[in-house]
């Protein structure tokens, strides 16, 4: 059965290492729904995040491979056990008139925050899961004109103290 998986990998911070890793990707069929990737507290490293559909068969195969890579320093599918996922929205809306009293009780609903309200349109900020982001959008979109939707794509972190680690080793336990 075809899966959602958000991979977690540590790769090395140099000119070519993303552009190799996600070539693996590509060479192999699979489209990367959503990509992150942010330097970490070692200058020397990047964390990339990012959410790939497929099998559990074949997407642990393309996890082996890539661990392969010599650019690859740890690399976690996320899915395989218990994570925190969360994204960040940034949306502008030119509501319809009188929208703003039925938008402020949904910003209010999912926590988000209003960083931008001129006369006619309304800039949001707002930082939760995936499905709950896509939510917010379903119950805003009628009312007024999308003029901006930017996503930061999905980020995350294991639950407890299990962090990153060789996916081989990972396996070789299993």
């Amino acid at each position: 059965m075809v899966m959602r998986h958000v991979i977690s990998v540590i790769l090395q911070n140099e000119v070519g290492a993303l552009t190799r890793m996600t070539g693996l990707f590509s060479t192999r069929g699979y489209n990367i729904e959503s990509l992150n990737v942010a330097a970490t507290d070692d200058k020397n490293l990047s964390r990339v995040t990012l959410v790939v559909k497929g099998t559990d068969k074949a997407i642990a195969q393309l996890n082996s491979q890539l661990s392969k890579l010599v650019d690859v320093i740890s690399i976690n599918d996320m899915t395989l056990g218990d994570y925190f996922e969360r994204e960040l929205l940034i949306v502008k809306v030119k509501l319809n008139t009188g929208a703003d009293k039925k938008i402020l009780p949904i910003i209010n609903e999912y926590k988000g925050e209003i960083i931008d309200d001129s006369i006619d349109s309304f800039t949001i900020q707002l930082t939760d899961n995936v499905k709950n982001i896509d939510n917010f959008l379903s119950r805003i979109i009628n009312l007024g004109d999308l003029h901006a939707v930017a996503r930061s794509g999905s980020v995350s972190v294991t639950k407890g103290q299990i962090t990153l680690s060789s996916y081989a080793n990972q396996n070789l336990s299993s």
